[in-house]
């Protein structure tokens, strides 16, 4: 993988391990020591170079807490204020209520011809 940036010429060179975050502690497990179990018995073949290159040390999977994990809007349900948190983090803001449209009940004989 560094050598395929590295070919891309986006950067100079990669010396240092990839960073990937992971909130799952199962996930950074199954990367680092390889179980066979009925859970993981499906486990898709791109997981498995995922696996080889943490073993090369291209990847290192660091763990992040729930509360530090900036996108978890897009992929879990929170509270507002957590989610709002969230998004300003990343750079974005909620549409809020400009998605809803108001409606008002009125009574025929209040309604006008034009």
């Amino acid at each position: 993988m560094k050598n395929y940036i590295q070919k891309l010429g986006m950067v100079p060179s990669i010396t240092e391990s990839i960073v990937i975050f992971y909130d799952n502690n199962g996930a950074i497990t199954q990367t680092k020591e390889p179980r066979s179990h009925h859970r993981s018995k499906y486990i898709f073949r791109c997981y498995h170079l995922l696996r080889e290159m943490v073993s090369r040390g291209d990847f290192r999977m660091n763990r992040v807490s729930i509360a530090k994990n900036t996108t978890d809007p897009l992929t879990k349900l929170m509270s507002q204020i957590a989610h709002t948190q969230h998004l300003d983090k990343m750079g974005l803001r909620s549409m809020g209520d400009s998605l809803y449209v108001k409606w008002e009940i009125v009574r025929i004989g209040d309604l006008k011809a034009n």
